[in-house]
Formats: structure tokens, C-alpha cells, sequence
């Protein structure tokens, strides 16, 4: 296939993707309003776990076509991206107030997801080829690990519900508002969507998703021979980008209709899921992933740590004076643009 072929096959994947993810916003915003379950705890579980379904699914595919270094530089490529969406998002118009709005219970999620890049960092380092019904033993980990860690997060998020204790980080006083989190009043008189309609609406642009998203790999692994750049670097930068595409349009749609915990959940807890992803594609291959993945990838696994500690300590000590940018997100563009031409530069020094 040409290389315009592959290009157009790609941006249709990609459009399609931008469409679902939209949907998924919007119904997840719903869900949020409707029940007790908060913004917060639904971006971070299931609004990621929707938008991480491109990675799955584009990361199964890959394994089975052999490119385990696509797939495993996808994991963190996206994970570094998801970073990139939020400086990029709170540096819009519309975005300037997130950090500021947003709960403090997104700080429990962004210590999940960096304690998970950081173990899955471990097990690259380590090659470990052990393994239990198929799923490799760091693999196992990272699942136990987010497992237990999110259902603290989780009990934590509603103590402080109950307590009426969630507040902006800036002091503000705990309120009910939108202003605060997402699951004041302008989600649920924004849509008349009811709950039951908001969840098939959900469910319908996941399938939607994991249906197109398998093109991402397939495009992706015939640009990475077309190009010559290699599976490491395509992986982390095309296709982490790509992956990360519901992301970016269901926290942008988030911030429109100013659910801020509904945008940085997502983010934040997108990464956190990418880290279980390994037990998803272990069964896949002979082998365990980290037993088998480049070494490169623990370089762009320590750049998502570094962006994501950026963003924790943009997220905790955010400025209490009104700014037209945050010093914090260009940092987070400028690391990651670091990140990615260090993972070029990987891709063509000789080893």
C-alpha cells in the first residue's frame, strides 16, 4: 500500500474515532450528573477506560502482526500524550480555569497513574518472563496494583462528598455548582439525556470505537516500514498520538460544558489503564511483553512519569492569582516535545 493509502486510511480511522469520542463526552457528562458516583470517579474509570479502548484494541491487533514494539510504544506514547491534551486544553480559552476548578481527588489518580508507569518502567528494566495462565508477572502487578489502588481512590472520593469536603484546591468554598465539579447542576439541565439513554448512547461509541480502531495498527505498522523510523518511535509518536485522539475530543467537549473533573479524570486515568493494558496483550504472544519489548521504551516510560509529575504539581500548587496561561502546561508541551525527539533520536542512533 502507498504511502498516500496509508495516510488516508489513517485520518478516516481518526475522524471517525473524533465523532465516537464526542458521544462518549457527552454521555458520560450525563452519567456524572445522573448518579452518585461523581466526575471525578467516572472520568478516571469509565470515561478512560472507553477512551483507552483504541489502545486496546489497536495494541491487540498489533501484537498479532508482530509489532510489539508498536503496541508497547503506543502504552506510553499515549500516556505522554494524554499529558500533552491537557496543557493544550488548559491553555485554551476554555480550558484557562481547569487546574484551578478541578477536585482534589485527581491528585490520588495522577499518584495511581504514575506509581503504575513507574512499575511498568521496573519490569522493562527487569525482562521478567515468568508468567501465570498466559499473563506475565509484572503484567499481574500492574492489575493487582491499580485494583486496589482505585478502589481507595474511590472511597476516598466519596467520604469526601459526604462530608461535603470537595473543593477547589484554591480554597473555594464546597458547593453543588459546575464551578467546582461535574456533577453540578449544568450537566444534568445542559442534557435532557436521560440515564438510560446516556448509558446505550456510551456503549454504543465504545463498539464504534473498538471497531475502527484495529486501522490505527494497521496503518501505523505500514507507515513505520514506509518511513523507516521503526516500530519504537512510530509506536510512542503516531500511534500514541492517534490513540489518544477520544481523549483529546471527550475532555475538550468536557471543558465546553465545564465538567473539569470529567477532562482531567479521563487524562489521568487513561494513563493509569494504559499500565494494565500489558495483561490484555500478554495472552497474545509466546512471551510476555516486558519480557520482550525494547529497552527504548523505558526512556518515553520515564518522560509520561515526568510530564505526569508536571501536571500533579500544576494540579496541587496551582497559582491562586487569575493567569492567562499556566506556567505548568507550556512545561508540559515543552517536555513533551522533549520526550518525543528523544525517542527520535533513539530510533536512529545505531545500538
Amino acid at each position: 500500500m502507498t504511502l498516500g493509502a496509508l495516510l488516508v486510511r489513517f485520518l478516516v480511522a481518526a475522524v471517525i474515532v473524533i465523532a465516537a469520542g464526542t458521544v462518549l463526552a457527552r454521555a458520560g457528562d450525563v452519567v456524572a450528573a445522573r448518579t452518585r458516583l461523581g466526575g471525578a470517579w467516572v472520568g478516571s474509570v469509565f470515561l478512560a477506560l472507553a477512551t483507552s479502548l483504541p489502545e486496546i484494541v489497536t495494541d491487540i491487533a498489533a501484537v498479532r502482526l508482530g509489532a510489539i514494539d508498536l503496541a508497547v510504544g503506543d502504552l506510553m506514547g499515549s500516556s505522554m500524550a494524554n499529558m500533552l491534551i491537557l496543557a493544550l486544553i488548559s491553555l485554551a480559552p476554555a480550558g484557562v480555569d481547569m487546574f484551578r476548578r478541578a477536585a482534589f481527588d485527581h491528585a490520588l489518580y495522577a499518584c495511581l497513574a504514575i506509581i503504575m508507569t513507574i512499575l511498568a518502567a521496573m519490569g522493562l528494566v527487569t525482562r521478567v518472563g515468568s508468567s501465570v495462565a498466559g499473563i506475565g508477572t509484572w503484567s499481574l502487578l500492574l492489575v493487582v496494583t491499580y485494583a486496589v489502588t482505585s478502589s481507595l481512590a474511590f472511597r476516598v472520593s466519596q467520604v469526601t462528598q459526604t462530608a461535603g469536603e470537595v473543593t477547589e484546591m484554591s480554597g473555594a468554598e464546597s458547593t453543588g455548582s459546575h464551578e467546582g465539579r461535574a456533577e453540578g447542576a449544568p450537566s444534568s439541565h445542559a442534557h435532557p439525556m436521560s440515564l438510560r439513554r446516556a448509558i446505550w448512547s456510551f456503549l454504543g461509541a465504545a463498539q464504534v470505537i473498538v471497531v475502527v480502531a484495529p486501522q490505527f495498527a494497521k496503518a501505523a505498522e505500514g507507515l513505520a516500514v514506509v518511513s523507516g523510523l521503526g516500530h519504537t518511535f512510530m509506536g510512542t509518536w503516531l500511534v500514541g498520538l492517534s490513540t489518544s485522539l477520544p481523549e483529546l475530543v471527550t475532555s475538550m467537549a468536557a471543558v465546553r460544558l465545564r465538567a473539569y473533573d470529567l477532562a482531567v479524570g479521563n487524562l489521568f486515568g487513561s494513563n493509569a489503564i494504559n499500565m494494565t493494558i500489558f495483561a490484555i496483550l500478554d495472552p497474545f504472544h509466546p512471551q510476555p511483553m516486558f519480557a520482550v519489548a525494547s529497552a527504548d521504551h523505558i526512556l518515553t516510560a520515564l518522560a509520561a512519569v515526568v510530564l505526569m509529575t508536571i501536571a500533579l504539581g500544576t494540579l496541587v500548587l496551582r497559582s491562586r492569582r487569575a493567569a492567562a496561561r499556566e506556567p505548568g502546561s507550556i512545561l508540559l508541551v515543552v517536555g513533551y516535545v522533549a520526550g518525543i525527539a528523544l525517542a527520535y533520536w533513539r530510533s536512529v542512533t545505531p545500538t
